[in-house]
C-alpha cells in the first residue's frame, strides 16, 4: 500500500497521525486565495513536485512507488480514479493565455494512470474511472473484479486528486465549505473542507495468504442515487443499497462487520442521508463507526482509496482512528461515533465512499486468509445488444446510415437544436452540450430495446467531459478575478455528471460507472461493464464527447491534426448474457502499446490467431486517431499481415470524425450493421460485403491497442 494525505506521505505517518488524533488541516498555501474566499483545506506537506508533471501526477506515483517498493513486480493492469487529472497545472496555463498545446499534454485525466502505466512498464488493461468522490473507491471494486475474474494476477488501484482552483472555489459557491474545518457528525457542522490525497493498493488474486498481505478485499458495492446532480438522496436510499451490495458480494452478512468508516463529509445533507442508511442497515446493532475527512480533509477522488488504505491499517494494527473534529455528536444522527482513538482488534470493515451524480461505492476489507465461502461469480463477460444508436455531424442512427450507404460524410457537429429535439425544453434548458448528446441517446436507446425494458445501470465513456462547463466555470472565475463562479457550471463540470442526468431520467439504480481514458474511454466503460453486470442485467452503454472551439485542440492532438470539428457518440443497451440469442457484444483485447513493442502480436493471439480471425469476422472497424495516424497505420499494417485478413477494413474517423469516443459511434453502427447483415458498399471498397453469419472486428489503434467483437448470432 502507498498514502498520501494532509496528514504526511507514507504509512507509517499515517499510523502515527491516526494513534494521536491529528488534523492535516491547515491555511491554504498552494495558490493566494481571493479576497474573502480563504478558507483551510487539506493540503500535502513536502511534496517534492516534477518541474513538468501536474501535483495529481507527482501525488499518483508518489504513492504507487511505496505500494510497490521492494517487490519486483509488474501489475497485469492499472486501474485509478482521479477527478482533477492535469486540472492544477490546466488553470494556470489558462489563466495566462497559454495558445501552445504542449503545456496541456497532461490535462486529462486518463493521463494520471497512463503515466504511472508507463512507469511501471504495465502492458495490459489501463482504466481510468471518474465518479466524483467515490472514483477511488470503484476503481478498487473494479480491480477485485477483474482478479476475480481471473483476468488479471496483480492490479495496481487506488485514487489521486490534487488541490485546484477549479474544485477549491466549485465546492465553496455551494456552499458546503465549513469555515472552521470540517466536522463531521458534529451538531455544529457547517460542510467539508476540500483536500488532495492518492493512495494506491497493490492487489494480488491468490488461493492462500500472499507474503506480506495485510488485508483483503472480500466484495464490493456500487449503486446510483438516481436523484439529484449534487444532493444525496435524504433517505440515504442509494447508500443503502451500495452497502448491502458490498455485503452480499462479500459473501458476509451485516453482523459479520466490526467498523464502520464512514463517507463523513461534514456536510448537513450528507451525513444525514448517511446516518439513515447506516441505521436502515444496522438498526440497533451499530458497530464502532467514525470518518476521519475531519483529519485529512475530503481528498476526492483519492478519498476512498486513503480510506481503504485506512481500513487496513484498522484490521492490521487494530486501531479504530477517532472522527475528528466531532465534540458534540448531531443528535438527530443518532449515531455515536468513536471520538478518540480506540485500540480494538477488528476482522471486518466496511469503507463507504458517495459522491456527485448519486454515485455510490462500498468496500468490505477483512484481515486475510480467514477460511470463507466464497460467493460464485456472477457477472457476464459478454452481452446481448437490444439497441443501439448514435449522433455523428450527420445526425441519428439512420440519418448516419443513409449517409453511409451513399458513400457521404458524417463528420462534423450537429446543431445544438437537432441534438435536443426529441428532449423536452423545460427540463434540458440548463444542460449544454454534452449532458444533451447523451440523453439523447438514451432515451433513443431505451426506446429500440422494446416495451418493458428496464435499464438498471449505466456505462459511460468520455474523453474531455464537459469541456462547455468547464470553459465557462474557468473563464467566469478568472474575468472575476476569482470571486465568482457559476455553481450550475461547477456540478455540471464533473466528467460524470451526463451518466448521472442519464440515470435520473432512466431510475437506473445499478452501477454507474464514467471512464475517462481518452481515446478508449468508451472500451474501458466495456471492461467495467463486463466486470460488474450480473447475469440478465440491462444496461446502458455509451460514449461521447462534445467539441469546444478553445479547449478540445489544446487538449486532444487529433482535434489539431484534422480540418473539420466534430463531435458526437453512441449508445448500445445491452444485456449480459454468456450466449446471446441475437447480436452479441464483447470486450477482447486491452493493450499498452507504449510499453509492448509486441502488442499486435499479443493481439493476434489472445482473438485465437489467424484462423479463428477469418473464421469470425468478415470486416473490420479500424479506429486511428489522427494525432496517431503513423502508429496507428503501422500497426493496423502490422495486424493485417499476421492475421491475413481478407474482408474489408473500414477506417471509421474518416467518415465519423475526431473525437475522443467515435469508437462509440462506431461500435453502435457497427452492431446495426450486424442486424442488417451486410456492410454498404460505400465502406467496403465499391462492392457489398455480406457478413455471412460473421462478425464485425472493432480495433483501437494508437498508444493503446483494443479489441471488440460484435457478433450476428449464438456464439
Amino acid at each position: 500500500m502507498g498514502i498520501a494525505s494532509s496528514l504526511g506521505i507514507g504509512i507509517p505517518a499515517h499510523h502515527d497521525a491516526l494513534k494521536k488524533n491529528s488534523s492535516g488541516i491547515k491555511p491554504l498555501s498552494l495558490f493566494p486565495a481571493s479576497p474573502g474566499n480563504n478558507f483551510p483545506t487539506g493540503e500535502i506537506p513536502g511534496l517534492g513536485e516534477a518541474v513538468d508533471l501536474p501535483r495529481t501526477h507527482t501525488l499518483a506515483i508518489t504513492a504507487a512507488r511505496e505500494a510497490l517498493a521492494g517487490r519486483d513486480i509488474i501489475p497485469d493492469a492499472i486501474i485509478i480514479g482521479t477527478t482533477t487529472g492535469g486540472m492544477p497545472r490546466t488553470e494556470v496555463l489558462l489563466k495566462n493565455g497559454e495558445k501552445d498545446s504542449g503545456p496541456y499534454r497532461y490535462h486529462s485525466t486518463s493521463s494520471v494512470a497512463e503515466y504511472c502505466a508507463d512507469v511501471f512498464r504495465c502492458e495490459g488493461l489501463v482504466i481510468t474511472v471518474t465518479t466524483a468522490c467515490s472514483s477511488g473507491t470503484a476503481a478498487i471494486i473494479l480491480a477485485f473484479e477483474l482478479l476475480r475474474s481471473g483476468r488479471a494476477r496483480r492490479v495496481l488501484a487506488g485514487g489521486a486528486d490534487a488541490l485546484c482552483r477549479l474544485t477549491y472555489y466549485g465546492f465553496n459557491s455551494l456552499q458546503l465549505i465549513d469555515p472552521a474545518g470540517s466536522r463531521p457528525l458534529d451538531r455544529s457542522r457547517r460542510g467539508m473542507t476540500v483536500a488532495e490525497g492518492s493512495a494506491m493498493l497493490l492487489l494480488e488474486a491468490a488461493e492462500s495468504r500472499p507474503v506480506g498481505a495485510i488485508a483483503e478485499i472480500l466484495g464490493g458495492g456500487l449503486s446510483c442515487d438516481a436523484y439529484h446532480p449534487a444532493a444525496p438522496h435524504p433517505q440515504g436510499d442509494g447508500a443503502l443499497a451500495a452497502m448491502k451490495s458490498a455485503i452480499g458480494n462479500a459473501g458476509i452478512s451485516a453482523s459479520d462487520i466490526e467498523y464502520i468508516n464512514l463517507h463523513g463529509t461534514g456536510t448537513l445533507d450528507n451525513d444525514l442521508a448517511e446516518a439513515r442508511a447506516v441505521r436502515a442497515l444496522f438498526g440497533d446493532a451499530i458497530p464502532p463507526l467514525s470518518s476521519v475527512k475531519g483529519a485529512t480533509g475530503h481528498s476526492l477522488a483519492a478519498a476512498g482509496a486513503i480510506e481503504a488504505v485506512i481500513s487496513s491499517i484498522v484490521i492490521g494494527e487494530g486501531l479504530i482512528p477517532a472522527n475528528t473534529g466531532c465534540v458534540e455528536p448531531d443528535p438527530e444522527l443518532k449515531l455515536k461515533p468513536v471520538l478518540q482513538p480506540l485500540h480494538k482488534k477488528i476482522s471486518t470493515v466496511l469503507s463507504n465512499s458517495f459522491g456527485f451524480g448519486g454515485n455510490n461505492a462500498c468496500l468490505v476489507l477483512s484481515k486475510p486468509g480467514a477460511a470463507r465461502e466464497r460467493p460464485a461469480l456472477q457477472h457476464s463477460f459478454r452481452f446481448e445488444v437490444l439497441g443501439s444508436t448514435c449522433i455523428t455531424g450527420a445526425g441519428d442512427m439512420d440519418t448516419t446510415l443513409r449517409n453511409l450507404q451513399v458513400g457521404k460524410s458524417c463528420r462534423g457537429a450537429l446543431p445544438l437544436a437537432d441534438i435536443s429535439k426529441k428532449l423536452p425544453a423545460r427540463e434540458v434548458r440548463r444542460l449544454k452540450r454534452l449532458p444533451r448528446i447523451v440523453l439523447s441517446m438514451a432515451m433513443e436507446a431505451r426506446e429500440l430495446a422494446g416495451a418493458g425494458i428496464t435499464i438498471s445501470s449505466i456505462f459511460f465513456g468520455t474523453g474531455l467531459g464537459p469541456l462547455s462547463e468547464t470553459g465557462d466555470f474557468l473563464s467566469k472565475l478568472f474575468e472575476s478575478n476569482e470571486q465568482f463562479v457559476s455553481p450550475t457550471d461547477f456540478v455540471g463540470s464533473v466528467h460524470n455528471a451526463p451518466a448521472g442526468q442519464a440515470a435520473i431520467w432512466l431510475k437506473a439504480t445499478g452501477a454507474n460507472i464514467t471512464a475517462t481514458g481518452g481515446d478508449y474511454s468508451f472500451e474501458q466503460a466495456l471492461y467495467a461493464a463486463s466486470l460488474t453486470a450480473a447475469y440478465g442485467e440491462v444496461l446502458l452503454l455509451m460514449g461521447a464527447d462534445e467539441h469546444h472551439d478553445t479547449l478540445s485542440p489544446l487538449f486532444d492532438g487529433s482535434v489539431r491534426a484534422s480540418r473539420e470539428h466534430s463531435d458526437g457518440g453512441g449508445a448500445l443497451c445491452l444485456r449480459a448474457a454468456e450466449s446471446p440469442a441475437g447480436i452479441g457484444m464483447a470486450p477482447l483485447f486491452f493493450g499498452n502499446a507504449r510499453v509492448n513493442s509486441s502488442a499486435v502480436d499479443s493481439l493476434v493471439q489472445s482473438l485465437g490467431g489467424p484462423e479463428r480471425i477469418n473464421a469470425s469476422y468478415a470486416a473490420l472497424f479500424a479506429g486511428i486517431p489522427a494525432g496517431e495516424r503513423s502508429a496507428g497505420d503501422k500497426q493496423l499494417h502490422e495486424f493485417l499481415n499476421i492475421s491475413a485478413f481478407t474482408g474489408p477494413v473500414i477506417d471509421y474517423r474518416s467518415f465519423i470524425g475526431e473525437f475522443p469516443s467515435a469508437s462509440a459511434a462506431a461500435a453502435a453502427i457497427a452492431a446495426r450493421l450486424a442486424r442488417e447483415g451486410a456492410i454498404p458498399e460505400a465502406l467496403a471498397g465499391g462492392t457489398e460485403c455480406s457478413l455471412g453469419g460473421k462478425g464485425i472486428l472493432l480495433l483501437g489503434l494508437g498508444s493503446f491497442i483494443t479489441a471488440i467483437e460484435i457478433t450476428a448470432g449464438p456464439l
